[in-house]
């Protein structure tokens, strides 16, 4: 197997956020993710060299972008969040590259992972994008989000998956008002959370009550796997 001299943190290298911080003092489930954290980004940097080691021979490349969501936190281990679950179920086996990190935004795709994604220098047989979920949380980054997703969507290859949001709120519909353009526009595919199987959670989070766990990103992977399939 050839070396590859590949070297990207799956860690953000931010401090835990204060809300968060606060939550673990006294929520047990909050402190039980969070500790998952650190362990996933490790076992992604692992992966993601070994699959670039295997070269061509390994599989067609599929790179991931995202979040804590794409990097499974929430689950019982690292690939058992929705992108390790779908890739078990895919005809084809890929060599996953996985750029995602906890609280990302989408900015961080646009400084980080989209430049990390060029940097591999050959072009990826599958894109998926599941972005903007930190973004709308937070009062301070929900304003600036049209701007930086409009910028990632213009920027990622034709036939990339990308995400929308399930809110009904204004900020995710207009989200998703961009995303569906960008479909239209730019020959992106759609994995579309506005769908019904993504409107109960009942038995499906992690003990923070907020990630998934595996249940959930069997549904999140079903959805996807829908429009990786096309």
């Amino acid at each position: 197997m050839a070396e590859t001299s590949f070297d990207y943190s799956n860690l953000s290298g931010r401090p835990t956020t204060p809300l968060v911080s606060v939550a673990g003092l006294f929520l047990p489930g909050v402190r039980e993710v969070q500790r998952q954290v650190a362990p996933y980004a490790r076992a992604w940097e692992e992966s993601n060299r070994r699959a670039l080691a295997a070269g061509r021979a390994g599989g067609p490349l599929w790179v991931a972008i995202g979040d804590s969501m794409t990097q499974g936190i929430g689950a019982s281990a690292h690939d058992r969040g929705w992108v390790g679950q779908l890739a078990g179920q895919l005809p084809e086996r890929y060599r996953i590259v996985n750029l995602a990190f906890n609280g990302a935004r989408a900015a961080d795709v646009l400084e980080r992972q989209l430049p990390a994604m060029q940097a591999l220098g050959v072009e990826p047989d599958l894109v998926t994008v599941m972005i903007g979920s930190n973004d709308l949380v937070s009062r301070r980054w929900r304003p600036l989000l049209p701007a930086a997703m409009s910028q990632v969507l213009a920027r990622l290859p034709a036939g990339s998956v990308v995400v929308n949001q399930p809110g009904g709120r204004s900020a995710a519909r207009e989200l998703n008002r961009l995303v569906d353009r960008a479909v239209e526009n730019r020959g992106l595919r759609l994995a579309d959370f506005r769908d019904p199987r993504m409107r109960s959670w009942r038995g499906k989070v992690a003990a923070d009550h907020f990630h998934p766990n595996d249940a959930g990103y069997a549904g999140m992977a079903e959805i996807m796997g829908e429009a990786v399939r096309g």
